[in-house]
């Protein structure tokens, strides 16, 4: 898992970066055979997300570095997924143009969880949706980090909204 781990070196992060970035600017979207062949959109949110935990709020370099170099396999993920691990439902405050202006509304939120082992490599694909829109990639969760406090393995936060 060594090849996941930030260095430190700025040189090879902007480099990680930069390529997931135009990687991701190619995809477009992928169809999902857990959802018939419905496509899942890779858009600007999902691509932000690895990058910002939340609004104005950047990840940690480490955690963007892990997720940014293992971004190329999400859509071969959600391409072969016909199984879903987890399916978690919340109602959150999403941003929205209304009336010409954004706003903050109560929404539904869906997100689909897809585990799946690639290249020797285990992780977890998040596919979002809000009530009424369509479904898009959301977040690459590299599959063991270890707890600081137990030194057990963990998969993520138990929040898919912010892994």
């Amino acid at each position: 898992m060594a090849i996941f781990t930030f260095n430190g070196d700025e040189n090879d992060f902007k480099s990680v970066r930069q390529q997931a970035e135009d990687f991701y600017a190619t995809i477009g979207s992928v169809p999902c055979p857990y959802f018939n062949g419905e496509k899942i959109a890779f858009n600007a949110k999902g691509i932000r997300h690895l990058k910002f935990k939340i609004d104005e709020k950047a990840r940690p370099r480490e955690d963007q570095y892990s997720r940014l170099k293992l971004l190329h396999l999400a859509p071969r993920v959600v391409q072969l997924s016909r199984t879903v691990q987890g399916i978690w439902q919340a109602k959150q405050f999403e941003p929205l143009r209304t009336h010409g202006r954004w706003e903050r509304v109560l929404k539904d939120v869906t997100f689909y969880e897809f585990v799946a082992v690639l290249d020797s490599v285990r992780m977890k694909v998040i596919v979002k949706q809000v009530a009424g829109g369509e479904k898009y990639f959301w977040s690459i969760i590299p599959f063991w980090k270890l707890h600081p406090d137990t030194h057990r393995r963990i998969l993520h936060s138990g929040s898919p909204d912010t892994d």
